[in-house]
């Protein structure tokens, strides 16, 4: 135990903790629905958890916490709207706030909003490059550095970004529920890249050892399932899960019985999950019998093409590059021109895939982005050019926040012959 913290202390504090990763989205999502101020449903409910650590010691942890949090949070929240008007249509207003948000706090189970939040956050008045990072903090609770991370951008920037659309939902009073049928399109992707950075986020943790990142991945995964049972005929929503069933049958595989890193070329399959990659295969047919195709069915489809080659032994890589050919013209980023430019590579040979690298020279997205530089190195040693490959694997191990891929690339650096006076 810590000096000075005692033990109601403690489990105050790991109550709290649970909470905020399995509640944190469902209660912002419930409180902003009734509010329609993503801002302030944060605030409150920040200032719930705040009484909740001054409070849980000395009375103990309640049998509901989520209940008690959203009870002190809906008071926050009626003080502050009372603040801002005094006028008498604004009392009426206030009324059916605090009647529909005692009604929620009585109840035993917080109805869970959170689909609709999403939704809402890919509102066309709010602009699509904010979307899906808007729906990663209100929704998954991730902090605006990480988000910034996942969508290659600064914190600071990114911070920007979403206060100025959370002051959008809340002077253009967006409402918060599932679009009518003629709306999804323009929402749909947004909210399906906001799941699937939410899950690239938990993923990131393959042993499970990061109770967070666990979290993040179930709760993906959720999320995903929500949004097919929804739209049953959308074959993007359909091929995104199929992708992140293919991705999590990898997880027992990418890390050796001493957790070191294991890349996927070097996987035992045997300790994939066949049921998941099955359910994924089966997925990946229900959505191409409908007619069209998007970015995470191709991608999906590439991860069918990696489990084929690896379960026959057959190279396939003409197969994969026109997939990412395919991926690039309706979905081009650097993270699809670097895979790209690895499966020529296959195909063609190093020389081949560093011509279609993208250069970082000028691009702060690829300058700070580790999987270039591991890539970007890996090719060079294979070219010959050790030097410089040795340069840009010091760039990678020196961004890279995981040991175990650290250790990885300094193997793989360490293993570059030339002469150490050239270093």
């Amino acid at each position: 135990m810590v000096e000075g913290i005692n033990d109601n202390e403690v489990e105050a504090r790991r109550t709290a903790e649970e909470v905020a990763r399995r509640s944190y989205g469902k209660l912002v999502a419930f409180l902003a629905a009734r509010t329609r101020d993503v801002a302030a449903a944060e605030d409150a409910l920040s200032d719930a958890f705040a009484a909740a650590l001054a409070d849980w010691p000395r009375n103990g942890c309640p049998a509901n916490p989520e209940a008690w949090l959203m009870t002190v949070a809906k008071r926050r929240t009626i003080d502050v709207a009372r603040r801002r008007s005094t006028s008498e249509s604004a009392a009426g207003e206030l009324q059916l706030l605090a009647e529909g948000l005692e009604a929620a706090a009585a109840e035993s189970e917080i109805p869970d909003r959170r689909l609709a939040l999403l939704f809402a956050c890919a509102h066309p008045a709010i602009d699509i490059a904010v979307r899906a990072p808007l729906m990663l903090q209100v929704v998954v609770g991730l902090d605006a550095k990480t988000i910034a991370s996942a969508f290659l951008m600064s914190p600071a920037a990114m911070g920007k970004r979403l206060g100025r659309a959370k002051e959008k939902i809340r002077q253009a009073g967006i409402p918060f529920h599932i679009p009518e049928r003629e709306e999804l399109p323009a929402r749909l992707g947004s909210v399906l890249d906001a799941i699937y950075a939410a899950f690239t986020e938990g993923w990131s943790d393959p042993g499970g050892t990061d109770v967070v990142r666990r979290d993040l991945t179930a709760e993906s995964m959720f999320l995903a399932r929500l949004v097919v049972e929804l739209l049953p005929q959308e074959a993007d929503a359909i091929g995104l899960l199929a992708l992140m069933l293919h991705a999590e049958a990898r997880r027992r595989a990418r890390r050796s019985a001493q957790g070191e890193y294991v890349p996927l070329a070097e996987q035992d399959s045997a300790l994939w999950d066949w049921h998941g990659i099955g359910e994924a295969e089966a997925l990946l047919l229900t959505a191409s019998a409908l007619g069209s195709i998007g970015r995470y069915q191709i991608e999906a489809a590439l991860q069918s093409a990696h489990v084929h080659r690896c379960r026959t032994g057959q190279a396939n890589w003409a197969e994969v590059v026109q997939l990412y050919d395919a991926l690039f013209e309706i979905a081009a980023s650097p993270v699809v021109a670097i895979n790209r430019a690895l499966a020529i590579a296959e195909l063609h040979g190093a020389e081949a895939g560093l011509v279609a690298m993208p250069e970082a020279k000028g691009d702060v997205r690829l300058a700070e982005y580790q999987p270039y530089w591991a890539a970007r190195a890996g090719l060079l040693a294979k070219t010959g050019a050790h030097l410089e490959a040795h340069q840009a694997y010091d760039i990678a191990i020196g961004l890279e926040r995981d040991a175990a891929v650290r250790r990885f690339l300094q193997g793989r650096q360490s293993a570059l012959r030339f002469p150490k006076s050239k270093i």
